[in-house]
């Protein structure tokens, strides 16, 4: 019935999505298994993509050939570029998305690649041959063979779902839970783990008073995602979201309802994210603040469903209902369904290779919340990078890693692998040490030659970053050649309080006083603008954006220089930490568990000194 496949990709979320795409664009024969292809790539809790560091993470998948991107633009219904007023490193894209139009767009996409089939059932278990998986057996009873398998679970993994005293089995609400693969991959040696994640109730957005509230628009400039000519939503026709807050009598009515918390009565085992709480961790752990934001998120074109964000929570469902009617503009509130926690197993991501391939299992991949990740994004990348993987290993081809100073991405897989988590793994810009040269505008500049020299990033796309990089060249000459007057620009500088020229000056140079945009330049000094006229706008962005900055990433690219001389110092497999006798006995017990690649590496895992790598380095001759 089915014949043999490169890689299976198990789980049809965003990161087997991005696994399946991957995989099949780069040549393999992919087949995607999922429990239900009514809910391929679902936007399991709220209807956004991108934002802090999220943002720059989907401009990378993009920049490497992964679809989020394109998918995000194709069903954007609000766009805004967050943090506008800090520096470029700084600025994150994210949109608003229509639930159901993101998911059809992904299925579509996912339909028109070529070399990958799709099949709806659940996998109950891996099949092993001589410690390498070799495909999987399904709940129908079908051994399906394969050179790989990525292993995208989500919240499935015996999940349960909790609300107030209420708990019952799922991986999302009315869907079941995953059972088999945690079990069989405990009894081969795996350790695994429960983690927590919770969600806010749906509401009939017609039923909310929005004049209570405070309008957020999206941006006049629609820039997107995607560095592909996708077509884009018009500024003019977005959808707004709202913010109101709670209050003291919505904190006092959610108090009544702790006393039948799964989360203070110790029903829920697994720790939620530490950075997403839900509202009634909100209420007890900042006791002082009498109130909290929620952003309220239409869910798409054609529906008046709408997300609480920031309202996640497990209570009974009448004191859910009872509390969010005292928030203002939810006076008269009508609910679609109750907010809910999922617990869900996971496995400690120290047991991962960088490849995303398990260290015990060969041709074993996992991806997304199984590694103790949450958000959309970060699964997406994941199962990017474990999707080109998991092809490369079935080609037995030499796996492809992103460093910490390449992308964001890097930062992830290799924050995963070194420190583990005990906690949802969110990313954010402070994560990244070198966030300067990890910018969400230069994503495509960093990484497309990469993944087009892999064979994934197409010609088209390869094309744009030759031509994107000429351009910035030449508005760099432009500006380096083209010399202003101070009777052109002492107008525009008493508007913005700048010093007044008292003789002319290189554009270049002007451009980099801190309150001076190349944009505003532009119209005070009409000949320039003519200059610049031929040249795409985020091309003349990027092009200002290195000048201003030039000496930051000049400096933060000697660090990692530096750097790179630990990271190239490769520590074998077969090395004996156990004849090295001056290492700290943590040191020994990590070096042993998580065994890392190089130096580098061994310098970030959690509780590991300076002094155990000194020692490390001098036993390997160096």
């Amino acid at each position: 019935m089915f014949p043999e496949y490169d890689v299976i990709v198990v789980g049809a979320g965003h990161a087997g999505c991005e696994a399946a795409a991957a995989a099949a664009n780069l040549g393999s024969k992919v087949l995607l298994v999922t429990m239900n292809m009514q809910t391929i790539a679902q936007m399991s809790c709220n209807p956004a993509m991108g934002g802090i560091a999220k943002g720059q993470i989907v401009r990378e998948i993009d920049a490497l050939g992964g679809y989020s991107g394109m998918v995000s633009d194709l069903s954007t219904i609000q766009f805004r570029m967050l943090n506008r007023s800090k520096g470029p490193a700084m600025w994150s894209p994210r949109t608003q998305n229509d639930r159901m139009l993101f998911a059809a767009k992904w299925r579509e996409m996912l339909e028109n690649t070529p070399n990958v089939d799709f099949y709806q059932d659940m996998v109950k278990s891996i099949i092993m041959k001589d410690n390498r998986a070799c495909g999987v057996v399904t709940g129908l009873g079908h051994e399906i063979k394969s050179r790989s398998v990525v292993v995208t679970s989500g919240t499935f993994l015996n999940g349960i779902i909790h609300i107030g005293e209420k708990q019952f089995g799922g991986g999302r609400v009315a869907e079941k839970a995953a059972t088999g693969i945690t079990e069989q991959l405990v009894s081969l040696g795996f350790e695994s783990d429960r983690l927590k994640t919770g969600t806010p109730p749906r509401v009939d957005g017609r039923s909310l008073d929005y004049s209570k509230m405070e309008e957020q628009k999206g941006d006049d400039e629609i820039i997107g995602f995607s560095y592909t000519n996708t077509p884009r939503i018009r500024a003019d026709k977005q959808l707004s979201c709202h913010v109101t807050y709670t209050n003291d009598t919505v904190h006092e009515m959610l108090k009544t309802g702790f006393d039948r918390s799964p989360m203070f009565q110790g029903r829920i085992e697994g720790r939620g994210p530490r950075y997403c709480p839900s509202i009634e961790d909100k209420i007890n752990r900042f006791a002082d603040r009498d109130r909290h934001q929620l952003f309220i998120e239409p869910e798409g074109w054609n529906t008046v469903e709408i997300y609480v964000n920031g309202f996640s929570t497990s209570l009974p469902e009448e004191v859910q209902y009872e509390a969010i009617r005292m928030v203002p503009g939810f006076e008269n509130v009508r609910f679609f369904r109750p907010g809910y926690a999922i617990e869900y197993d996971f496995f400690p991501p120290t047991q991962l290779k960088y490849s995303l391939e398990t260290k015990q299992i060969s041709h074993l991949f996992f991806a997304g919340q199984i590694n103790g990740t949450t958000g959309y994004e970060e699964a997406a990348c994941q199962g990017l990078m474990a999707g080109i993987n998991a092809h490369q290993k079935a080609r037995e081809l030499e796996p492809f890693v992103l460093k910490r100073s390449e992308a964001y991405i890097g930062v992830l897989i290799d924050d995963l692998i070194s420190k583990g988590t005990d906690e949802p793994y969110r990313m954010f810009t402070s994560r990244a040490e070198f966030r300067t040269l990890l910018r969400q505008d230069n994503a495509d500049l960093r990484l497309t030659e990469l993944s087009y020299r892999l064979g994934l990033a197409s010609q088209e796309r390869m094309d744009a970053v030759i031509a994107k990089r000429e351009g910035v060249a030449e508005v760099k000459n432009i500006l380096k050649e083209f010399n202003i007057e101070p009777d052109e620009v002492n107008g525009y500088f008493n508007d913005i309080a700048s010093a007044p020229l008292t003789e002319k000056q290189r554009a270049a140079k002007i451009v980099l006083r801190p309150n001076v945009t190349l944009e505003d330049l532009s119209k005070a000094v009409p000949r320039l603008a003519e200059a610049l006229a031929a040249i795409p706008a985020q091309t003349r962005e990027q092009a200002e954006i290195q000048i201003k900055y030039e000496r930051y990433i000049e400096k933060e690219q000697e660090i990692v220089d530096r750097m790179s001389q630990l990271e190239n110092l490769v520590i074998p497999d077969s090395f004996d930490y156990d004849r090295v006798a001056a290492l700290s006995n943590e040191a020994l017990q990590k070096f042993k568990r998580i065994k890392p690649r190089t130096l580098g590496q061994a310098s970030r895992i959690s509780g590991v000194n300076p002094s155990d790598v000194q020692i490390l380095m001098v036993y390997m001759g160096r």
